[in-house]
């Protein structure tokens, strides 16, 4: 088995530590937070990043071990980074759509009135 150096070892507990912390935070908003647009932004955020120092140190203990670069925990990480937002964004549209056609207090009670943004209403002309 390979001893890695002390600044290695440091960095890579470092980047687990961090990844943790930064994920229990994601988690302690999705439980905090009320709105839903509010607790999509935690979790995202913090999955996204949260991950992403942990492939980071994966990264570094396999491209050591290894003695090369090892790409594959770095084109997880890209996915990753690229599709947890994007799903989030879909989720919001999802609401949005939901929230304009239907009042938010028919099935989410607790949560605020509508949500603002701009809505269609029709315009009435004064009778001729």
């Amino acid at each position: 088995m390979n001893e890695f150096p002390l600044w290695l070892t440091v960095l890579i507990s470092l980047l687990i530590a961090l990844s943790g912390i930064i994920t229990l935070v994601g988690t302690l908003g999705l439980v905090r937070l009320r709105h839903f647009y509010s607790r999509m932004h935690a979790p995202t955020l913090g999955n996204t990043l949260g991950v992403f120092c942990l492939l980071v140190a994966c990264a570094l203990v396999a491209s050591f071990g290894a003695k090369k670069l090892l790409v594959y925990p770095l084109i997880i990480t890209v996915l990753l980074v690229v599709t947890s937002p994007v799903t989030a964004i879909l989720l919001m549209r999802a609401a949005i759509k939901r929230e304009t056609k239907q009042r938010l207090a028919e099935y989410a009670p607790d949560e605020p009135g509508l949500m603002d943004m701009p809505m269609k209403t029709e315009i009435k002309l004064p009778p001729k």
